[in-house]
């Protein structure tokens, strides 16, 4: 593999980067990035919310809202409502993708959040076999979670009062560990599938397969990197639900813009981008 430190339109790339897959293959270089490189993708998708505070409250708005009708809808059904609400973060790249437009027409000096709403136009065979994708790891996942809940809640299942309460007592500490082991499998395949992979798509038109291994590819060079992006994007979330949802109406949107900048860094240029 060539060491190539050549940035992007010919300027010198920042020192943290380094392209680890030569330019001449069949995919696109990825590089490896330093691991405080999240930090700045914050910063670059807080400035892209400022520029266009509208589309991102709307998109911000969307989120809250979903997440509020998941609370509404199974307030009675704790172990549904734990599942789809980890499942939040399973589905949650595919739920920006609009966000992650805007970022892009910031970038080529270009607006409109209606045309955002429609970014999947042309592009319907690549990010509906995701989707699916998506799905199917939703349905395993929101399955595994009822099999937990069984298994350690034989004796019926808990009323939601009953296991807010018990949630990080000591006696749930079992429940607790084996829950957030079998979660984090779940999590950590949707991220190493996605975590550049929508944006790709969206940008250069690339089939979901390609997408998804070149986003395994990044993920494994850039280890460290994204360990500390999946803790932001985590704190993000739970961060929402604590405030009632109201936090996912800027911390969603500043995420995916940031998302769009991730790709960016991580996916080097090509000569087919859209």
């Amino acid at each position: 593999m060539s060491q190539d430190s050549n940035g992007r339109d010919g300027d010198s790339a920042p020192p943290d980067i380094t392209m680890v897959i030569d330019q001449k293959s069949s995919f696109p270089p990825v590089a490896r990035l330093g691991a405080l490189r999240p930090f700045h993708w914050l910063a670059m998708g807080w400035r892209d919310f400022r520029a266009e505070p509208m589309a991102g409250l709307f998109y911000g708005i969307c989120f809250a809202l979903m997440g509020g009708i998941l609370k509404l809808v199974l307030a009675n059904a704790p172990q549904y409502l734990s599942a789809l609400t980890c499942g939040f973060l399973l589905i949650g790249p595919l739920l920006a993708l609009g966000l992650y437009d805007i970022s892009r027409r910031i970038e080529n000096l270009r607006s409109g959040m209606y045309n955002s709403v429609f970014s999947m136009r042309g592009r319907w065979s690549n990010i509906g076999t995701f989707a699916v994708v998506l799905a199917v790891i939703m349905m395993i996942w929101a399955r595994a979670s009822l099999v937990i809940f069984a298994l350690f809640y034989n004796k019926g299942m808990p009323t939601m009062e009953g296991f807010l309460a018990k949630l990080f007592s000591l006696d749930n500490a079992e429940f607790l560990f084996v829950y957030l082991c079998v979660g984090f499998i779940f999590a950590s395949l949707v991220f190493a599938i996605s975590w550049v992979s929508i944006p790709m798509m969206l940008d250069r038109d690339t089939d979901a397969i390609t997408s998804m291994i070149i986003s395994i590819v990044a993920l494994t060079v850039n280890i460290p990197l994204t360990m500390i992006w999946g803790l932001i994007i985590v704190a993000s979330v739970v961060f929402g639900f604590m405030t009632w949802n109201i936090g996912f109406m800027i911390t969603m949107p500043v995420i995916g813009h940031a998302t769009w900048h991730a790709y960016r860094d991580v996916v080097g240029p090509s000569d087919h981008r859209h």
